[in-house]
């Protein structure tokens, strides 16, 4: 079974994104998906309620397909925390997401740290977009998450462009860093990645629908990774994050 942890499913106008979930349903079969972490474009509390409940909805509709995390904005912190509450213990969330560009919220700041550490208490993870952006780089994430040591913290496309080797090199220091691939232009990093830090600590992701699911799940299969690194890298590694049961992790398959 396959994991994507990075999707999104939304209905932004305001960016002139219309991606409902059956527009991303198709393209998941498409590529042998069969589960993905699924956001919203635009970030709560300014997305408003209607964004939470997006994403609940699509989850309800495909239970078997589809994950929720909830995107937010650490700067609101006590619209954040309460949002990530419900999300977590009352709509079943399984994540959080953050996009420091679009929140002006650095990873190392007291609003984000604190966020973080309220996902480790909830015993979900937090995925970063993680680039060349101001406020982005693997460096900031990596002095926040050593400040939330007992978050999972997912920095995801692997630093982007020019961040890469930096990104693979602060998960080397910090065993609470997780590399996901997710439009990543040199698929070979994510081969040195697994042999640095580990496939237990590499978790594939598309960033669907905006990037084919197909060509990114044929990135990390052309490296010809060992059968145990594969199966870890495109879901077995995702599904311990995820706190999946073991039937649904599909442990011991890759499609």
């Amino acid at each position: 079974m396959i994991i994507d942890f990075h999707t999104h499913v939304d209905e932004a106008e305001i960016y002139g994104w219309i991606d409902p979930p059956e527009k991303l349903i198709p393209l998941l079969d498409g590529a042998g998906i069969s589960k993905a972490v699924v956001m919203t474009y635009v970030d709560l509390p300014g997305g408003g309620q209607a964004a939470l409940d997006y994403i609940a909805d699509a989850v309800r509709r495909y239970p078997d397909r589809l994950i929720g995390f909830v995107r937010l904005d650490p700067n609101h912190r006590r619209a954040a925390r309460d949002a990530v509450d419900r999300a977590v213990l009352e709509l079943g969330f399984r994540g959080v997401k953050l996009h420091p560009t679009t929140t002006l919220a650095h990873p190392n700041g007291d609003a984000t740290v604190e966020l973080m550490r309220r996902c480790g208490e909830l015993g979900v993870p937090v995925l970063f977009h993680c680039g060349d952006d101001p406020y982005t780089t693997p460096q900031a994430i990596e002095a926040g998450a050593a400040r939330a040591a007992e978050t999972s913290i997912v920095m995801g496309h692997m630093g982007g462009y020019f961040h890469v080797d930096d990104a693979i090199a602060a998960a080397e220091r910090l065993p609470n860093l997780y590399l996901e691939t997710s439009a990543m232009p040199y698929p070979q990093k994510i081969a040195q990645a697994v042999e640095r830090i580990g496939a237990e600590r590499v978790v594939f992701g598309s960033d669907g629908p905006g990037c084919n699911p197909t060509l990114e799940v044929q990135k990390v299969r052309m490296l010809r990774l060992d059968p145990r690194a594969e199966r870890l890298v495109l879901g077995g590694t995702a599904a311990r994050l995820l706190g999946l049961e073991p039937d649904d992790a599909g442990r011991g398959t890759v499609s």
